[in-house]
């Protein structure tokens, strides 16, 4: 579950004393938070712990860069999202080195998804996050920027260097896709 506030300040500034059991103390405390953020772009395990590892070597080399907030109550809930943050680029950086061909599927630039409210319960989160590893990849990364990791469709398309429209596309089909799936499977 990470490591609480006061104890993430301490850890955090030995980390960048270069402390070895701290270092072990941060990988220990986020490792699972990490893993599950990569779940969500890979499904191959492998993959998924050199991603991990990956990523925290960002984390240890930029350290530096992190700000925490000015209060000590909010540390820990920063410091997840600048985690998040580097997770999350670093398996869209893989994705695209894999080569992923973001424009495979290219969809018209004039077709415009209708916006639907983007609600989802919490005891469908379990159910739908299985389902996203059955989309084709760029609408998993898309709706995985979008609807969890909050990035917007400016943010996401230069990202991905596709243009907003046909991001906003791909989050359309992977809704609608992980509805028909859903209905089908539940």
């Amino acid at each position: 579950m990470g490591i609480q506030n006061a104890e993430l300040e301490l850890v955090l500034k030995k980390c960048e004393q270069d402390s070895v059991p701290h270092k072990e103390a941060l990988y220990k405390g986020y490792y699972g938070f990490i893993k599950g953020v990569v779940r969500r772009y890979v499904n191959d395990y492998h993959v998924m712990e050199e991603l991990v590892n990956d990523s925290f070597v960002k984390i240890f080399n930029n350290l530096n860069t992190f700000k925490a907030p000015g209060f000590s109550s909010d540390i820990e809930q920063s410091f997840r999202g600048w985690v998040a943050k580097i997770e999350s680029r670093t398996a869209i950086d893989f994705l695209r080195k894999k080569k992923m061909n973001f424009l495979q599927e290219e969809p018209s630039e004039n077709h415009f998804p209708e916006q639907q409210p983007s609600g989802v319960h919490t005891s469908e989160v379990k159910d739908i996050m299985s389902l996203l590893n059955q989309l084709p990849e760029i609408q998993k990364t898309v709706f995985n920027l979008y609807e969890i990791e909050g990035f917007s469709h400016e943010e996401i398309a230069r990202l991905l260097q596709i243009s907003e429209n046909v991001c906003r596309v791909y989050l359309s089909r992977a809704k609608n896709k992980l509805k028909a799936l859903y209905i089908k499977h539940f």
